[in-house]
């Protein structure tokens, strides 16, 4: 069964038992895990010398050293793709047309579960972490949580991620790449966008973004194709 042709392979409706069984081992049950390397990682970064280390704050300073109104009026819109309502909205939209392209409502829900586990894993992160945001005026509201791990470089890396996962069916092949491209390059916008605006550290925005893929990658795996589902 190949990593990116598994829905084509095997397009067969799973049960609604196998699919509960399913989310539960192959996304829960890793997602635990996820969620003790983010705490893990974050409490390392803010317990060890790394969460003083003047170069990591000299990215921010020097970011906002730089700042000029052309490019605090194109970072805001790119820091918008990582809203949480854009990401919902994006995601809602897009699962109903896939869903309704492909008839498969278990492969139009990959982008649906890649967010709904990064939120879940970031919004519980941040309130244990608690890392403050970096010594830079604001470009932006500071919203309640706390600086570890970005929230909108993992949202829109798990949403993006999980949609070039889905374009490596498009037929054609100017379009699937094209599609590709810019699903690989609005993650990369928004992590930019949030150092610039003085939101995030860089390893805020690493955390999140492998939060995001590893997200991502547990949707595109959640549910079982060919031998390994039940009654084959």
């Amino acid at each position: 069964m190949s990593f990116l042709t598994r829905y084509e392979d095997d397009a067969s409706a799973p049960t609604v038992k196998d699919a509960l069984r399913d989310l539960a081992v192959r996304v829960l049950a890793p997602g635990l895990v996820l969620f003790g390397v983010v705490i893990g990682l974050g409490k390392l970064i803010v317990a060890s010398k790394a969460y003083t280390d003047a170069e990591e704050k000299l990215v921010n300073r020097s970011l906002a050293a730089e700042r000029d109104s052309l490019w605090n009026a194109i970072t805001n819109y790119w820091s918008h793709i990582g809203n949480t309502e854009y990401v919902i909205g994006v995601c809602v939209i897009v699962a109903l047309i896939v869903w309704w392209r492909t008839k498969q409502w278990w492969y139009a829900v990959v982008p649906v579960i890649a967010i709904s586990l990064q939120a879940t894993i970031f919004v519980i992160a941040t309130a244990i972490v608690g890392r403050p945001r970096p010594p830079v005026p604001k470009l932006d509201p500071a919203p309640p949580t706390s600086s570890f791990p970005s929230g909108h470089q993992g949202a829109s890396t798990a949403l993006y991620v999980s949609f070039l996962l889905m374009a490596t069916r498009i037929e054609r092949a100017w379009l699937r790449w094209l599609v590709m491209i810019v699903c690989a390059l609005a993650p990369l916008l928004v992590g930019f966008s949030r150092m610039y605006r003085g939101m995030h550290h860089a390893s805020d925005v690493a955390a999140g973004a492998g939060l995001g893929i590893c997200s991502a990658l547990l949707a595109w795996h959640w549910i079982r194709r060919g031998r390994g589902r039940s009654g084959s």
